[in-house]
């Protein structure tokens, strides 16, 4: 029998919370409910879910405090934003904290079990690419990646970074000094995201080129042939 999926659900209003408790659990899900932000990234290390739905108006510290904190602390989970504010620039602002997806409040219970059946879905199978393709721990000039966590260490501290930066640089990774085409890494980043342009490739490299700036390792664009890792002389 497939395990059912887990999520937990950081929501500080006990009525939302309730609901999606009870209609999430109608479809075959198990959720963890959190209403504090401070107790969140506990919880969250604790019980390693699978998908977090993650409120940012939250008492103590809100969403993107919890987001932020997370993902230095090398926590890959996919995080799907449920949130009233609306607005293009807190979308950005918060998938730039390193959520994966953002669903404004109210919305179509159907719309969210998509969303959230696609951020596992997506994760699976990184998961299952990366087991394929990478010993338990491997060095690239002085980054380490290591299997078991699923993080990406510069020397002893894990290299923040958002999980679609980290899903590019575990690809990059599995083959140092070697060119690993647009195409491929497309597949890896947006797994199943038909509505995506593969131009977004060139963002999440951009962003992921600045945040290794301090690294003994160059991301190079080679012209029609994609991007790979190396290290200077």
């Amino acid at each position: 029998m497939t395990p059912s999926m887990s999520l937990l659900l950081i929501e500080d209003d006990p009525s939302m919370q309730a609901a999606l408790q009870r209609a999430l659990s109608r479809r075959g899900m198990v959720v963890a409910g959190c209403t504090d932000g401070r107790l969140a990234l506990a919880q969250w290390k604790a019980l390693q879910p699978d998908v977090v739905l993650l409120d940012l108006s939250l008492p103590g510290l809100d969403g993107l405090q919890v987001l932020a904190q997370a993902r230095q602390q090398g926590l890959v989970t996919p995080v799907l934003i449920l949130t009233a504010r609306g607005t293009v620039g807190d979308r950005i602002v918060g998938l730039n904290t390193g959520a994966d997806d953002y669903l404004p409040k109210p919305f179509d219970l159907d719309e969210l079990e998509a969303r959230i059946r696609a951020l596992s879905r997506r994760r699976a199978a990184a998961a299952r690419a990366l087991d394929n393709e990478l010993p338990p721990s491997i060095w690239v000039g002085d980054l380490r990646y290591d299997k078991q966590s699923g993080a990406v260490y510069h020397r002893d501290q894990v290299l923040e970074l958002t999980p679609r930066e980290l899903a590019l640089l575990q690809a990059l990774i599995a083959k140092p000094g070697q060119a690993v085409s647009k195409e491929r890494l497309f597949e890896t980043v947006f797994p199943g995201e038909t509505d995506v342009h593969y131009e977004a490739v060139e963002v999440v490299v951009y962003r992921l080129r600045k945040k290794l700036t301090h690294t003994s390792v160059n991301l190079v664009t080679l012209r029609g042939l994609g991007y790979l890792l190396k290290v200077p002389a």
